[in-house]
């Protein structure tokens, strides 16, 4: 869900505030102060969508004007991020949504990597309709009625069949398999990146127009724009093993954290701090919604939480 006088500052003021663009490719990039012997920094995985971006901004803010450490970020897609995790290109990513693949191989097979504890934060990916258009066809929210409304969402992209909107391509998605597997007269169709999407769904709403996306909370977005969510077959542990036969709905999932294993053992105050920072749904959306929809800079919408929440941020440095 990514969003200071210093290198830092820029690298992270750099990236599109609100987009969900390729990231670079971390077997090419890699931080100066990854994983640097004896100095007081910290590199962070920054993801594309600005729920992340938030949990970021505010473990930045607090690792310098409180523990006193130069932070840098570097953004890349999931699984890579993975592997510069692995390999101490990076010390922390702060929200994953599950990779149990990556999981098996460096937290359980390799040890090159140390579980950080929970975000805090569940996070679960759905289809959604505006909840405008759910109250004029309340039958529309139940997956299996999606066909009778197909026509509604036709668009010049997705031709004579209706579009589900999705994001970036990048992200963890079984929607391709879901509209095979469950016969629907859907096309996927990418709107590039978070940013993308945002504004498709804006403009959509603003004009009342019908619109099924896939999507995910938490997310600021929803308080601009009310959304329901469109039932799928229930989830079970294991439906969703095979991408290819997925017909299930996605599970919610407590977010997680993620240490380079070195840097969790010696790491200091900067990797007990991460280890404990935990924070609500509504503290994310808060700082997200600052920097995405009130256009703050993320140390600016960081500084601002920070100092109206002491007594939750705190707890992180005892």
């Amino acid at each position: 869900m990514r969003f200071r006088t210093s290198a830092a500052v820029a690298a992270v003021s750099s990236l599109a505030l609100l987009t969900g663009c390729g990231a670079a490719d971390m077997t090419k990039q890699a931080s100066p102060f990854a994983n640097a012997q004896g100095a007081k920094t910290v590199t962070m995985s920054v993801q594309s969508w600005v729920g992340a971006q938030a949990n970021v901004a505010v473990a930045q803010y607090i690792l310098e004007h409180e523990l006193g450490y130069r932070v840098d970020t570097v953004q890349v897609d999931e699984v890579p991020a993975w592997d510069a995790l692995s390999q101490g290109r990076v010390d922390a990513i702060l929200e994953d949504w599950g990779h149990p693949e990556q999981e098996q191989r460096y937290v359980k097979d390799k040890k090159t990597i140390t579980a950080g504890g929970e975000l805090g934060v569940t996070g679960h990916i759905g289809w959604f309709v505006p909840t405008y258009l759910a109250k004029q066809h309340p039958d529309i929210t139940d997956w299996k009625n999606l066909n009778k409304y197909s026509h509604l969402f036709r668009t010049p992209e997705s031709g004579d069949k209706g579009q589900l909107m999705d994001g970036s391509p990048s992200y963890v998605t079984n929607d391709k398999a879901l509209v095979k597997n469950l016969k629907l007269d859907y096309q996927v169709v990418f709107a590039g990146s978070e940013a993308a999407q945002i504004t498709q769904m804006r403009q959509f709403a603003k004009e009342k127009k019908p619109f099924l996306t896939y999507w995910y909370a938490p997310q600021w977005l929803f308080k601009k724009v009310p959304m329901t969510e469109v039932k799928l077959p229930p989830y079970k542990e294991g439906c969703d093993a095979d991408p290819e036969k997925v017909a299930c709905a996605y599970p919610h999932t407590p977010l997680q954290k993620y240490l380079n294993s070195g840097f969790a053992k010696n790491g200091g105050k900067a990797a007990a701090f991460l280890k404990k920072f935990k924070w609500t749904t509504e503290d994310q959306n808060e700082v997200s919604l600052m920097i995405a929809d009130k256009k703050m800079t993320p140390e600016d919408a960081a500084k601002k939480w920070v100092d109206s929440h002491k007594s939750t941020w705190k707890k992180w440095l005892s």
